[in-house]
């Protein structure tokens, strides 16, 4: 007799298995063949645009997800839809203007850092130059007092993005180690890849009476460079106002499908709303919001839900400081520990290549179906997105589905940040691939 119990829970294990793999496959080709991100990253690009934190902008676009999201819902994707409010100081950018005055006199084009202070009207000093923000750090206060302070370094190009992490402390802390230092204003080549007269934002460190900050494009840091490479003086004009105020709000807009044994446990997927005001937010993020919502979309139209939750979150100013994931994260400290997996889509919409994932059962399901979207088998996940941070720190499990990111930084944080710089197919594949993975992680890892 127990020999047939065993034999009859091993066919029940095989049947559940083939179950889950078929079941699997069905989303993948299903995702390949749909147009639902597509139409979730156009609408919101068309209907809303460039979603700047605590903005109108910003409002609409939380309007906007509430009614999809809702919509979804009761079409019955979705089991429950809500929001979260998160709090933080609203940040805008009202005129940005640059210009040579001396030697060769000519405009330059430059964008304010996020928390960069302004000028109060034109101000003019001569350009002191540095090959990255270590040469600053280590810079004579003397030679620096009264200047602007210029960053010069390039970012190299690679499909994960490793050159961002070299250059992006030049954008946190340029302000601020200058202002140490004496200097009005501080001026830094872009993060970013492209050759483009475009400047790519970004948030810098937020501070009390912060200074003057700005990117320049890659041309327009160059053409720097060759002037002060000719021995001569630099003066550079600078016209920045920007404006921050107290009391700014917005929403974690938030969609579950509820687990079919365990509703309590939780896989976690999600993007980021807001945008920086240049482009349309197309990449960054508008790319993340259409692949989690659709692969959660798929997910919850299944016959059956999956044995654990699946909650999608849409994270309220992510551009600025992580502000929304920080809010969700103290919000359900005490709900954490029944985080199963958490990931988030914050790599524009080039095709995922490698899965990461600490989880063996995890990965060894998964890959069989990835493996059919040119996915490879990776490792350890290191990260899971800037919003999943938070939960890393406080120990939720994360899994990576890794773009190829070679073009990424070319439109990153800029006014060239649009739709039609993504591929349809591409974001196919990606929904793809995290309709699988979510699936598979919340049909039957809660327990293992």
């Amino acid at each position: 007799m127990k020999r047939y119990f065993l034999l009859l829970l091993l066919f029940s294990s095989l049947a559940l298995a083939d179950d889950q793999a078929a079941t699997a496959s069905m989303l993948r080709d299903k995702a390949l063949d749909s147009t639902k991100g597509w139409d979730i990253v156009e609408s919101l690009t068309t209907e809303v645009g460039p979603r700047l934190a605590g903005t109108d902008a910003d409002k609409r676009a939380v309007r906007w997800a509430r009614a999809l999201l809702e919509q979804s819902r009761d079409a019955g994707a979705f089991d429950k839809v809500w929001l979260e409010p998160v709090s933080f100081p609203i940040w805008q950018r009202h005129r940005e203007q640059a210009r040579v005055v001396s030697p060769y006199p000519q405009p330059l084009t430059i964008t304010a850092l996020g928390y960069s202070g302004s000028t109060d009207g034109e101000i003019s000093a001569e350009v002191i130059a540095f090959p990255n923000l270590a040469s600053l750090q280590a810079a004579d206060e003397k030679l620096v007092a009264g200047k602007i302070v210029f960053i010069n370094q390039p970012m190299f190009r690679d499909r994960e993005g490793a050159g961002y992490a070299e250059v992006v402390p030049n954008r946190y802390a340029a302000g601020s180690v200058a202002k140490e230092k004496g200097a009005v204003a501080a001026l830094i080549r872009s993060a970013g890849t492209d050759s483009h007269r475009f400047p790519h934002s970004g948030a810098s460190t937020r501070e009390d009476d912060p200074l003057p900050a700005a990117a320049l494009s890659a041309p327009d840091a160059e053409q720097l460079q060759r002037i002060l490479d000719r021995g001569e003086t630099l003066t550079v004009a600078l016209d920045i106002n920007v404006s921050e105020q107290p009391g700014g709000e917005s929403y974690n807009v938030i969609a579950q499908i509820d687990g079919r044994v365990d509703a309590k446990k939780v896989v976690l997927i999600a993007a980021h709303l807001d945008s920086w005001d240049l482009g349309t937010g197309a990449i960054d993020d508008g790319a993340g919001v259409a692949i989690t919502v659709a692969a959660a979309q798929l997910i919850g139209e299944l016959p059956q839900r999956p044995k654990h939750s699946v909650r999608m979150v849409l994270f309220a100013n992510e551009e600025q400081g992580i502000w929304g994931a920080k809010a969700y994260a103290e919000q359900h400290k005490d709900e954490l520990k029944n985080h199963l997996f958490a990931s988030e889509s914050d790599f524009g919409a080039g095709p995922v290549w490698r899965f990461d994932s600490a989880n063996e059962a995890l990965m060894n399901k998964a890959m069989p179906h990835l493996a059919a979207l040119s996915i490879e088998k990776g490792g350890e996940a290191s990260s899971a997105g800037p919003d999943i941070t938070p939960l890393l720190e406080a120990g939720v499990p994360i899994f990576q589905l890794q773009q190829d990111g070679i073009d990424y930084f070319d439109y990153h944080h800029t006014a060239d940040d649009t739709l039609d710089k993504i591929d349809a197919k591409d974001l196919q594949q990606n929904i793809a691939a995290w309709a699988v993975v979510t699936f598979l992680a919340a049909e039957d890892l809660g327990s293992e």
